[in-house]
């Protein structure tokens, strides 16, 4: 079994949701892998992995308009060190994912015609986040 790895960088502008489904493709590309998985792991615990819709914007701001009602910003959180969106940031990273895996078939994601790879940034302010990318044939 071949293994392919890379680190990615990604640099956020806040809480967003940020597309990397071409920065991955790329990488599965430059792979060589025809059948195989992607696996994505981001290496933080206040942004997210989801795999999500591409077409319509407003997905996304409604997925991000029930996080901020079901985990809203407050100062009634223990653990506030980095401000009011620190633990927020942590409990919603716990309930969505910091992995996801992909099946590639022909050397492409097998992703759904509506499905996107975002990072899901939790935090007001802008970070770098560390994406793994492992591939495996």
């Amino acid at each position: 079994m071949a293994h392919y790895q890379k680190l990615l960088r990604i640099s956020t502008t806040g809480k967003n949701f940020q597309n990397i489904t071409a920065k991955i493709a790329a990488i599965v590309a430059e792979s060589g892998v025809e059948t195989g998985l992607c696996t994505l792991f981001l290496r933080h615990t206040s942004a997210s992995l989801v795999i999500q819709e591409n077409a319509d914007p407003d997905v996304l701001i409604d997925l991000a308009n029930f996080m901020a009602k079901l985990v809203p910003e407050s100062d009634k959180y223990i653990h506030d060190a980095e401000g009011a969106d620190d633990m927020p940031a942590h409990i919603r990273t716990a309930l969505t994912h910091t992995s996801e895996h992909i099946p590639i078939n022909s050397g492409h994601l097998v992703l759904g015609t509506w499905q996107g790879i975002y990072i899901w940034e939790h935090r007001q302010r802008s970070h770098t986040r560390e994406l793994v990318v492992h591939i495996s044939d």
